[in-house]
């Protein structure tokens, strides 16, 4: 039987796993499904077009599925999408989509979202992210995976954090961060690249030195971005281990909307 304290309201038109765990106080509404082992703590509220999978903590707090923040949002059934083993702690607010993008905020898998966490409109969040407290990312921000975001940084509205990419304490994100590079401040400059992390996820050294090359044509050598991406180009002969990095790396400074933190 799902675990539902007699102080909460469940909507009957809710779908939750009989493993599902709902606190004190929790609302949830009826177009929620929430998978096996997922537990939400007492004064939550879980609303919108929101699918949640298994073996989620969400603490005490949270509201998640809210309308987006968006004054020409009218009420379409725009939805909230979150994977798997993800942790929500006190205070977060994540909002569903709207119609003038794709209509989903999309949350992956394995992801650590810590106290006061916003996460706004038709977001998208990869997988094994970590968003220390006091984030908050305005609408359309794209973040990838295993990317850290120190506590209190902001993210300027359709820009994008690359796949292990870091974010020092305080950062004004306003720009693209590539992929691997750690930064910091406000303005926001770059500051080297996530080695330790890296090494962490088990990258060998041709993988690291291939980025380390390749963040060095980009912030080391005064190349013009069209120069440092084709220097990054010539790595793919060097360094054929480090293949999908360099794929990734130029993929993403091909799509630079906003131009990248430099």
């Amino acid at each position: 039987m799902t675990q539902i304290h007699p102080t909460a309201v469940v909507d009957p038109a809710a779908r939750l796993h009989e493993s599902v765990v709902v606190g004190p106080y929790t609302i949830v509404g009826p177009h929620v499904e929430i998978g096996a082992g997922t537990t939400i703590g007492p004064h939550c509220v879980i609303e919108g077009h929101t699918t949640i999978g298994r073996d989620n903590r969400i603490w005490q707090f949270c509201s998640l599925g809210s309308d987006p923040q968006d004054k020409k949002y009218a009420g379409e059934p725009t939805r909230l999408e979150i994977g798997d083993g993800n942790t929500f702690r006190e205070f977060c607010t994540v909002s569903t989509g709207t119609v003038q993008d794709e209509g989903v905020t999309c949350i992956g898998d394995d992801n650590w979202i810590m106290a006061y966490v916003h996460v706004a409109h038709d977001c998208r969040i990869g997988s094994h992210t970590i968003m220390a407290n006091v984030t908050t990312l305005a609408g359309h921000v794209r973040v990838g995976d295993w990317a850290i975001l120190g506590g209190l940084t902001g993210v300027h509205q359709f820009s994008r954090v690359g796949a292990h990419a870091m974010a020092g304490f305080a950062s004004r994100i306003a720009q693209d961060v590539p992929p691997f590079v750690m930064v910091a401040g406000n303005p926001c400059e770059a500051h080297g690249f996530n080695q330790e992390g890296l090494k962490r996820r088990g990258f060998g050294p041709e993988r690291i030195l291939a980025v380390k090359q390749m963040y060095r044509a980009l912030y080391r050598k005064g190349l013009t971005l069209e120069a440092a991406r084709a220097e990054i180009e010539a790595l793919r002969a060097e360094h054929p281990e480090a293949e999908a990095d360099i794929a990734m790396m130029l993929d993403f400074l091909a799509s630079a909307g906003r131009g990248i933190v430099r």
